[in-house]
């Protein structure tokens, strides 16, 4: 096997929890190194003149100086990887040649994937450089001035509020201040589903669904309009 070379990024959002998401991410990886994160396009002009970046993770819409026309200012050897809460933006973001588009919230299995195709191509070999040991099954959230430890698998639904969340388990609720998207990103993709802003559902535990709702222990769950094309497309696999 090769030696793993060490990469350099940058991060460029002007969401914080964007940014805390990815680089919590990031910081997994053995040999990718974040060298900067922005929440602005010219904050990272800076970096990059004074930097050797090899990787962009770029948010498209930014205020004032857009992640497009961002990538269209930087030397072309640097990479970008998209992230962005639009799918509009994917085809504008390919025609830049941009390794991959991640929308948001990203998910620690899904930038892994970005990851690895920017090895791909950036040392035109197919050897995955970055691999990794078996995902936890776990969780930590803050409650009761607590971090608490939420098995995946005992996860029923997550349901939030204007400025909480309501984590319901097999045998209690959990309340905490974080974000859905936030507690979305630390969820493996294939065990659990978004269906609405307000919920998350461990498709393990659903009863039944229609095109409309689904229904998880006699409680009924809206699908919401946004959401429906993707939802009844994973239910359809199973």
């Amino acid at each position: 096997m090769p030696q793993e070379p060490t990469i350099s990024c940058i991060i460029v959002d002007d969401e914080s929890v964007a940014r805390s998401i990815i680089e919590a991410h990031v910081t997994k990886l053995p040999t990718v190194c974040i060298v900067g994160s922005f929440g602005n396009a010219i904050d990272a002009f800076q970096c990059l003149r004074e930097q050797a970046v090899d990787l962009v993770f770029l948010d498209i819409n930014m205020p004032e100086i857009s992640g497009i026309s961002f990538a269209k200012s930087i030397n072309k050897n640097i990479k970008i990887i998209f992230t962005t809460a639009y799918r509009d933006y994917a085809v504008e973001g390919f025609e830049l040649q941009a390794v991959d588009y991640l929308l948001k919230p990203i998910s620690f299995d899904r930038l892994l994937k970005a990851v690895n195709t920017f090895f791909d191509i950036h040392y035109d070999t197919h050897q995955k450089y970055i691999s990794m040991e078996e995902p936890p099954d776990f969780m930590f959230v803050r409650a009761d001035r607590r971090m608490i430890k939420i098995d995946f698998d005992a996860i029923v639904y997550i349901e939030s509020y204007s400025d909480y969340l309501k984590i319901h388990l097999t045998d209690e609720t959990i309340v905490t201040r974080e974000t859905i998207s936030a507690i979305e990103a630390k969820l493996p993709n294939n065990s659990f589903l978004r269906i609405h802003r307000s919920y998350i559902i461990a498709i393990k535990s659903i009863s039944s669904f229609t095109n409309e709702e689904i229904v998880i222990k006699n409680t009924s769950l809206s699908i919401s309009r946004s959401y429906k094309k993707d939802v009844l497309a994973m239910l359809e696999k199973f």
